[in-house]
């Protein structure tokens, strides 16, 4: 019974009661990003904006957005959970409630939101529910986590117009939720740009293979 309880919590996300209790003190991580030497907690430059995306193990999600002109720092974290302060192993339990993402900071003039949520959205399967491909439980979910109204606005257009091309194909609808941003919770150092130290490491990301037309010109200010 134990065993089944175990594996069905990775699926559901907790309620308070049942969540991990967590801890005050901040985990250590990273001070600086191990690619472009940008401080990882800031402070960041007035023109960028921050958003967080998860789209499965952050590790590879990771990679695609530093790679992007236009971005200015990325970092990987906890998020959308109830366990404060969490650990990578208490957030692999599915007991916090959080989802493994990417802080990605942006200049919007270089790159806009429109256009990160297209690559967001071609970068993984966005259907899938609590998994991405082989990786299973509540942290692998996909979401986009907003810090303004209208960033909020433009994700849940963004989500509607990706919907239809999906619907088109005769693809599943999407499971991607879009929620204020709660506090962010960086990760542990070693997973900072992990396949940037690690070239060989592990990444399961794979798109749907539909195309998203999202409004390339949206923006938010």
């Amino acid at each position: 019974m134990f065993l089944i309880d175990r594996l069905t919590s990775k699926y559901k996300l907790p309620d308070a009661e049942n969540a991990l209790p967590g801890r005050d003190n901040v985990l250590p991580t990273a001070i600086n990003h191990f690619v472009n030497g940008k401080p990882l907690k800031g402070p960041f430059p007035d023109n960028t904006q921050s958003i967080i995306l998860g789209l499965g193990c952050f590790w590879g999600a990771e990679r695609i957005f530093w790679n992007l002109p236009g971005v200015y720092v990325t970092a990987v974290g906890y998020v959308a959970g109830m366990t404060k302060n969490p650990t990578y192993q208490e957030v692999c339990t599915g007991l916090t409630g959080h989802n493994e993402v990417v802080l990605v900071v942006f200049d919007p003039n270089v790159l806009s939101l429109g256009e990160l949520l297209k690559i967001f959205w071609e970068s993984h399967d966005p259907t899938q529910g609590m998994r991405q491909g082989n990786d299973r439980g509540t942290q692998y979910r996909s979401g986009i986590y907003t810090t303004s109204s209208e960033q909020k606005k433009i994700a849940a257009d963004s989500k509607s117009t990706y919907q239809m091309a999906l619907n088109e194909a005769g693809r599943d609808k999407i499971t991607a939720e879009i929620l204020d941003a709660s506090e962010f919770y960086f990760a542990e150092e070693y997973h900072q740009q992990y396949l940037a130290k690690n070239p060989d490491g592990y990444c399961g990301l794979g798109g749907t293979g539909i195309a998203c037309p999202v409004n390339m010109g949206a923006s938010a200010e």
